[in-house]
Formats: C-alpha cells, sequence, structure tokens
C-alpha cells in the first residue's frame, strides 16, 4: 500500500501535511485534490507527496479524488512549500494560490433524524424545533438550525441531541460553485417531414431550421419564431429536431477594437538590453543554476514596455510562454491593449475584477496551454502557465505586490523563486527601482540594464522639466489657494491651448478630517481609531479602513456647537476647487471612488485619451502607466502625503511616486512640464525627483539605510497581536517579547533586535485593539519558524511597511 502526504483544508493543519493511505483501485497521483476524513469532517485536500511508509503510524484512506487530473504541478507544489516556510503560512493557505478559480468548498455539517419515529411531542421547545426543521426534508444544513436558535445556543443544542441519540450529524463538501458555461443549440436531425403535417408553430421552426446551415443558438430561434420549448420538444420526439449543449467562454478580453502590432526599430540602449535578455533566453536554466533576474532600469518613457513584448517573441520561438504582472488592475487594460496587439489571441488575462466564470475559464485555457501570455495582478503568477519561460514583473517597486493577508509573500521575491524551479528568466522593470533591488543588481546578484534616454515622442528627447514651490512662500505671500500661482497659471495655459493635464494628489474623500472650533473634537469611526473623512458628493463621513459611514452632524458630538471645521483636502475637494478655478475646463476624477464599476477604469481612461476632459484628477492610479502624448503638465498638489509618515521607506516611497508621476508629462511633440507643490523643498526626495536623479537619491537612502540597519542590510518581521481587548494585546506582546529573546538565546540565534511591545500605527482597527513587535536580524524565519503563534497572531516577514 501506499501513502498520500495531503495538505488539508483546515487551519488546524498549519505548515504540515497528514499521512493518508491510498485504497486499493483508486488512481492517485502528486498535485491531485482528493476528499479526506479530517476529525469529524469530510474536507479537501491536495496530495503534495506520494511514500512507501506514513509519517504517522495510524493512518485513515483517502475517500475519492475531486478531479481526475492533476492540479498542481511539481513545481507549483514545491513553490507553496517554499511560501508556507520562508513566509510561516499555513501550507493550505499557499497551496491555494495555485488552485482554480472557486476550488475550495466548505464542509458542511448536515443534522437528521437518527430514527424515524421519534415522538416530536414529547421534547422540550428547543428539542422540538431542531427536530421540525430535521424530520421535514429529511436532514438540514446546522446553519439552518443556527437561524432559528442563535449561534451559540444552536451548538449546545444540537451537541446534547447527537449525545442522547436524538439526531446524527455528517459532513459533506458544499456544491461546486461554478462549471463550464453552456449554451443550449437546436438542429435538424436527417430525418425529413411534410411542414404540412406539422402545426402552425411546428411548422414555422422546423422550415426555420431548414434555411440554417448549421445548428442554431436556441434563444435565438426562439426569438426568430416565436416558439416555445414545448414546440421543439415534441419536433425532438417526433425525432426531426436534436438539442446540444456546446460549451462557450468567458471572454473578458475584446479584441474589437485592438489593431494588430509590428515590432519596433529598438534604440542603441534598447537593442542593448533586448540582446542581454535574449541571450539567457537562448541558455538552459532550472536544476542547480541559479536564478537569471535582470533589473531593467530606465527613466519614464525609455521603452521597457518594447523591451518586454520582443522578449516574449523571443521566448515564444523557443517554444516557451510568459507571464507578465502589473500591479493595479486599473494597469490591466492599458497592458492588453499594448501586448493583445503584439500577440492577438494568445492572451490570457487573470485578476480579481474578472467574475468567477471567467476567471475559471480563463485558467482552464491557461492551463491547456492556449495562451502565450498571461496578464495580471500578482496572483497570475500562479497561472498554471505551461513551458513558463519568461516572467515580467513592471513596476517592480510597487508595494502592491506584496499580500495584505495571509500568506504574506512578495511577487517579486516568489517570481524569483519560480524561475530557480523551472528554468525561466525574470525581468524587472522600473524608472523608479525599490533600493533592496537596485543595491542586488549593484552588488551582482541581478544583472541590471540601464535606459537612460526615453524613446518617446523621439530618441533622447528630454525629460520634462520640473518645477518645486515651496508652499510656505505662497502663504506668505497671501496665497491660500489649493494651487500655487504657478500651478494655477500653467493649468490656464494648457487648456487654453487645447493641451491636457494631471492634477495628482494621493488621498480620496474630501477633507481628511472635521474638528470642532470651540473645543477641538475630532470625529473619528466608532471601530478605528481614525478620523473620519468627508465625502462631499454623498456628503457623508466615511472611514478608510472599514467603510463604517454616518451623516454629517449639525453640531459637535461633545459640546453641542455648530461650528465645525472641514480640514485637508483628498481628491473629491480637488474637484470642486478645479471646477471653481477653471470652470471653462471640462475634468475626470480617477481614484477607487470613482472606478467603483467593473469598467470603470476603461471607461475614465478612453473618456480622457478621447479627450472628452482637459484635466484628470486622480491618486495613484494616475501615477503609473498612463503614455498619452497630449498631456504636457502635471501638478503634484501635494507631495508631502506620504513623506513624514513614521516609516523608514517614507522617502522612497515619495521618490517613487513623484518621479512616476512626473513621467506621465511630455511624452508628446509639445514636450512637458512638472510642478510639484511642497512644504519640504529641502527633503532629499523631493530634490531628488524635481532632477530625476535616481542616482543620487539611492547614494543617500543607502548610506541611511546602512546606518539605522534597515534593509537591504538586515532582515525585518512585523508580529501584530490582535484582540478586543487593549490590555490583553499588551500581556500577549510582552509575553511573546520573551519567549523570542529565550528562544534566540536557546538557539544561539545572534544579531536579533526587538521593537516593541507598541500599539500599532492604526492602533484600533475593526474594533479590535492591535499591537506590534518588529525584529530586525539575519534569517528571521529560523527563529520565528520555531515559535508556536496562537490566536490572534498576525506574521509578516519582510513588510513593506511598518505602519500598516
Amino acid at each position: 500500500m501506499k501513502y498520500a502526504e495531503v495538505s488539508v483544508n483546515s487551519p488546524i493543519a498549519q505548515r504540515r501535511t497528514f499521512s493518508y493511505a491510498i485504497p486499493t483501485g483508486l488512481d492517485v497521483g502528486v498535485g491531485q485534490a482528493v476528499l479526506v476524513p479530517f476529525g469529524e469532517k469530510v474536507l479537501q485536500g491536495v496530495v503534495l507527496e506520494i511514500n512507501p511508509v506514513p509519517a504517522v503510524e495510524d493512518t485513515r484512506e483517502i475517500l475519492d479524488i475531486l478531479e481526475p487530473e492533476p492540479i498542481l504541478s511539481p513545481n507549483q507544489i514545491q513553490l507553496a512549500r517554499w511560501i508556507s516556510e520562508y513566509y510561516l503560512a499555513t501550507l493550505f493557505s499557499a497551496v491555494a494560490l495555485m488552485l482554480p478559480p472557486a476550488f475550495e468548498r466548505k464542509a458542511l455539517t448536515l443534522i437528521s433524524p437518527a430514527a424515524p419515529d421519534i415522538d416530536i411531542d414529547s421534547l422540550d421547545n428547543e428539542y422540538k424545533k431542531v427536530m421540525t426543521l430535521a424530520m421535514g426534508k429529511g436532514r438540514v444544513e446546522l446553519k439552518q438550525v443556527e437561524k432559528a436558535l442563535g449561534k451559540k445556543k444552536a451548538a449546545a443544542v444540537v451537541l446534547q441531541m447527537v449525545r442522547q441519540g436524538l439526531i446524527e450529524r455528517s459532513y459533506e463538501l458544499a456544491p461546486v460553485r461554478i462549471k463550464p458555461k453552456t449554451e443550449l443549440y437546436i438542429s435538424l436531425t436527417e430525418e425529413t417531414a411534410d411542414s404540412s403535417k406539422l402545426s402552425p408553430k411546428q411548422a414555422a421552426l422546423y422550415d426555420f431550421l431548414k434555411k440554417q446551415t448549421g445548428p442554431v443558438l436556441w434563444s435565438a430561434a426562439r426569438k426568430e419564431t416565436g416558439c416555445v420549448k414545448s414546440v421543439a420538444n415534441a419536433l425532438e420526439h417526433r425525432g426531426l429536431v436534436k438539442f446540444e449543449k456546446v460549451e462557450v467562454r468567458r471572454e473578458p478580453v475584446s479584441y474589437e477594437n485592438i489593431a494588430p502590432s509590428t515590432p519596433l526599430k529598438l534604440s542603441a540602449d534598447q537593442q542593448t538590453a533586448f540582446d542581454a535578455v535574449k541571450s539567457e533566453l537562448n541558455k538552459a536554466g532550472g536544476g542547480d543554476t541559479p536564478p537569471r533576474v535582470f533589473l531593467l532600469h530606465g527613466v519614464t518613457g525609455s521603452g521597457k514596455t518594447e523591451i518586454y513584448l520582443q522578449s516574449l517573441a523571443e521566448a515564444l520561438k523557443k517554444g516557451k510562454k510568459g507571464i507578465v504582472l502589473v500591479p493595479e488592475i486599473s494597469l490591466t487594460p492599458q497592458t492588453i491593449e499594448r501586448f493583445a496587439a503584439r500577440f492577438p489571441g494568445r492572451v490570457g488575462v487573470l485578476h480579481s475584477r474578472l467574475s468567477t466564470g471567467e476567471q475559471f475559464d480563463e485558467w482552464r485555457r491557461i492551463k491547456n496551454g492556449e495562451c502565450d501570455v498571461v496578464i495580471g495582478s500578482r496572483s497570475a503568477l500562479f497561472a498554471p502557465q505551461p513551458n513558463l519561460g519568461l516572467i515580467i514583473i513592471d513596476e517592480e517597486h510597487e508595494w502592491t505586490y506584496k499580500q495584505d493577508n495571509v500568506p504574506h509573500y512578495h511577487a517579486r521575491n516568489a517570481a524569483i523563486k519560480l524561475a530557480e524551479l523551472t528554468g525561466a528568466v525574470v525581468v524587472l522593470g522600473s524608472a523608479t527601482p525599490d533600493v533592496e533591488t537596485y543595491y542586488k543588481a549593484k552588488n551582482g546578484e541581478f544583472k541590471l540594464l540601464e535606459l537612460p534616454q526615453r524613446v518617446v515622442p523621439s530618441v533622447g528627447v528630454a525629460l520634462p522639466q520640473v518645477e518645486v514651490v515651496d508652499m510656505r512662500e505662497e502663504l506668505k505671500a497671501g496665497n491660500r489657494n489649493i494651487f500655487s500661482r504657478s500651478l494655477a497659471e500653467s493649468v490656464n495655459r494648457a487648456v487654453t491651448a487645447d493641451e491636457q493635464v494631471i492634477l495628482f494628489l494621493n488621498r480620496r474623500g474630501g477633507s481628511y478630517y472635521i474638528q470642532c472650533r470651540r473645543c477641538g473634537f475630532v470625529l473619528r469611526c466608532r471601530r478605528c481609531d481614525v478620523p473620519l473623512a468627508h465625502h462631499i458628493s454623498e456628503d457623508v463621513l466615511t472611514c478608510h479602513q472599514c467603510n463604517y459611514r454616518t451623516p454629517v452632524p449639525q453640531a459637535c458630538p461633545n459640546c453641542g456647537n455648530r461650528q465645525l471645521k472641514f480640514l485637508g483636502a483628498g481628491t473629491q475637494k480637488l474637484e470642486q476647487e478645479v471646477k471653481y478655478t477653471f470652470p471653462r475646463a471640462r475634468q475626470l476624477r480617477w481614484d477607487s471612488d470613482a472606478a467603483t464599476g467593473r469598467t470603470s477604469d476603461e471607461d475614465i481612461l478612453r473618456k480622457f485619451r478621447g479627450r472628452q476632459a482637459e484635466i484628470l484628477i486622480g491618486t495613484q492610479m494616475v501615477a503609473k502607466g498612463l503614455d498619452i502624448p497630449s498631456v504636457t503638465l502635471v501638478g503634484v498638489v501635494n507631495a508631502d502625503t506620504s513623506l513624514n509618515l513614521p516609516d523608514f521607506r517614507a522617502g522612497e516611497r515619495t521618490f517613487q511616486l513623484l518621479s512616476q508621476v512626473a513621467g506621465r508629462a511630455g511624452r508628446g511633440e509639445a514636450g512637458g512640464k512638472v510642478i510639484v507643490q511642497t512644504f519640504s523643498p529641502q527633503h532629499y526626495a523631493i530634490k531628488a525627483a524635481a532632477k530625476h536623479d535616481y542616482a543620487s537619491f539611492y547614494e543617500q537612502e543607502i548610506e541611511y539605510r546602512k546606518q539605522l540597519h534597515n534593509p537591504p542590510f538586515t532582515q525585518l518581521a512585523r508580529l501584530n497581536f490582535i484582540h478586543t481587548n487593549d490590555a490583553v494585546c499588551q500581556r500577549k506582546t510582552e509575553e511573546m517579547k520573551r519567549t523570542l529573546i529565550e528562544e534566540s538565546r536557546a538557539g544561539g540565534i545572534g544579531g536579533i533586535s526587538i521593537i516593541g511591545p507598541a500599539p500599532a500605527f492604526i492602533h484600533r482597527l475593526r474594533g479590535r485593539y492591535r499591537w506590534q513587535l518588529i525584529l530586525r536580524g539575519q534569517n528571521l524565519t529560523a527563529l520565528l519558524s520555531q515559535v508556536t503563534f496562537g490566536q490572534g497572531w498576525a506574521v509578516d516577514v519582510d513588510p513593506v511597511s511598518l505602519i500598516q
């Protein structure tokens, strides 16, 4: 007998597998989805290994297989294990990243009578309710009992009734949530009939089908002839027509308005970079060879995308396929357009804004080898792309590549590990590389490719001029407007010249907060330790953490004063000011409040490209990837929003945002200008961004990191404890700190420093308090893997921010 090591869909499983015997006659392979008993329940699992000997003495048998073919490849299994071990995540949460959409199914608890002849009238009221529900349908889901009695009461009553032998519990998986989509077609059989011998309706449908060259969609035939299904059923009964279900694909990409494109002539710098990637693609990788990683560092508009496209074409010539990651779902439509034009009909798309059905169909299409290129956000990395040869991560510096919830993986690190396993080449592209990535490139761990010149609108064109406006001087001059005099004049000139403008403000909503003018009271979220932001369009106060909403009060809740001051400005307030200051200009707003629909990003971008607005107002959505030649002016309304956050990466984040948004200007023949408004014009990040000088920024930033022992010179881990009681949070983090110190001493692990315990940046979130520890040292996973973290702990290895 053989034994399978199975990753089980249960949080109790943690980072381990469980041994199950493979029953005789059941063909089970590595990577296969199976049904297994787990305690009293029946759960899903995935086979990660098959061994001749089990890891434990007593084993239970696998009940069944869920899919005839393996759903994970050996490389995906190894990647899942690595993610689980490195990021200290439960094993199944790592495995789940690679499973088909809607694969996970909950275990249902079913209640049924233990015997058919139980006297209901002899039972007390609560028992009677449960038994009535169970006997009414033969069996009933536990959640129906919970609705009748309440969750806690239902659990206690059901347990008592099971012990008394009145009811039985059983478990099964919830029904499959998604299946291939089919549509019903109708066609004639080889049998013939005289229409005069048919009823008028039957004759109409029969004659209609005789005119068709093949099967017809039943809904179309019904609409054309006015016949109901019973008419067609009668013809089917007589052997004259037949029905057929045909699988149809839910298509997330429309190629109607995408014209095929051809490769562009590369500049000298582009050619050098492409030749380096091409050379690696021609070599065999994988096995014991280290991962082959390029950092493509090119200024905005330097033609990085064309190198991506031609590198992918080169990989396809070698029989390989590719994956392209973009940091924001809002960027996906633009990327799809570029790549679908070069590889028509061979582009797959995976991201969370697709319907579950579309994700399911795309996943199957990718697994079947029908897509040369897969495009999407970070989760697209785990697409079942066969013969993977090239992974491209555009804007590799973006923090959105780090997963917020378990498992807290970083797509860049996971991509490099996947490339190591598959032998693929990785290209990391950015105008403002992550400091740690650039450090690795400078030290030879990655290969550095430089594109120092723009190629749009022509090779060697200058980057846009950047003007830094000191808003302190504006205040001294009596200008209290949100726009400096220079920015207001520049916007007016651009609009008059029929040019387009982007105004960037990385804060949504109207006002940051509302404060009483008399007592200073600030209206805060009742569940989170943050002020409520005012949203002008709906005139409500909103928490940007938990989405709690409440009307704007007429008076201060603390003292009753009716003088409330709206302070700060977000994109909605900026939109209001634009309408007032530039009444002749049409404007669009692009932020997460405006882009709520499934196609909102595409609609806003299409309108702006189509010159339906002169001014585009937005958050970081407008800072990345936009290539619109008619944009000649970019205004950064407040460069300080991220600059003063208590995070050692605040300067890097500010530099990246300013550089990226500045890069949207000057992509046409008219050139461009950028105006940055700030109260901190002497800050090194703002000075370097104004000069488009990544090198000087990097030199200062890496020196600060070295002095303060921050990454890349050390590793960080953030440990958060979350509880409804603040004192419990503090006590648990203090206990954990002592445990970590003892564990590091016992294991002889030196060089570890622990900051905290301290309240998290947002102390209370969604009604729960949060305290944290920050660990700094080398190889922290080795220490943390020896510690047992109970309920309430969240562990984030290599966090991109310390204030989440």
